[in-house]
Parts: C-alpha cells; structure tokens; sequence
C-alpha cells in the first residue's frame, strides 16, 4: 500500500459517519445507499423525493470534487465494460439478497451494534479479500 493517506483516509471516513448519523437524526433512515437506490425501482416507495435528492447530491458531488480536485480520482486501473456490467449486476444482486450494501451493513448497522450487520459485513469483506486472492493469485490478474 504504497499510496495510503491515513489523514484523508480519516478525514472521509469521518465524513462517511457523519452524513449516516445524519440522516438517521433528521430522517429516521439508514443511508444505505443500494437500499435508497432499491426504493426508486419500486412503486409502492412512499420516500421518493427523500431518495432522489440523497443519491442526486451524492452523483453531483462526486461531480464537484472531481472538477476541483481530479488527482483525488485519478486510477490506472481499466476494466473492460462487460466485466463492470457483470461486476454491477453482481454487486445489485447480493445487495438485494443481503438486504444491504457496506454503507447500510456496514457504516450504518455495524455502528448501531446490529448483529445481522456484523455478519453481513464480515461476509462480504471476507468474499471480496477471496475474490482478489484469486484474480491476482489464481488467474493472474493485475497487480
């Protein structure tokens, strides 16, 4: 890890908890984000205005930041677009099955001691450290 910031790293994760504790205060929600993504697609959602402005200002932001400082998102790393489409679809999926993603699991439920989240969190930290293992080990992809 020739590259980590701890300040920084410290600084978004604060930031990260932050906005979470933020919106279960003001909203009563857990920001997770494939959860209040999930809402959109369902037309029983009673949230929706909720749900578009969080991921609107989140996709905004993310516009912002890289505007003014590109170096923060600069990445050598270039995957193919069917293997994202896949990575995607997979991702969608085990957040639908999981009930969750990291930031409802993860930041959200872990912080308020749930188990269920612990388990899911460790579940998926352990299947990615796994899945690596193997593109970098056993099939011999990128360093």
């Amino acid at each position: 890890m020739h590259d980590f910031t701890p300040t920084a790293a410290l600084i978004g994760g604060g930031l990260i908890g932050a906005a979470a504790s933020l919106v279960l205060l003001t909203h009563g929600k857990v920001a997770g984000v494939s959860g209040l993504y999930g809402g959109l697609l369902r037309r029983d959602t009673t949230d929706l205005a909720f749900r578009i402005w969080f991921l609107s200002g989140m996709v905004l932001t993310g516009f912002v930041g890289s505007a003014i400082f590109p170096s923060a998102f600069a990445s050598s790393w270039n995957a193919n677009m069917p293997a994202l489409v896949v990575a995607g679809l997979l991702v969608g999926v085990g957040t639908q099955i999981g009930t969750g993603c990291t930031s409802g699991h993860g930041v959200c439920g872990v912080s308020r001691l749930s188990l269920r989240s612990l388990v899911a969190t460790l579940t998926f930290v352990l299947a990615g450290m796994f899945t690596v293992f193997v593109v970098r080990h056993v099939l011999g992809g990128s360093q």
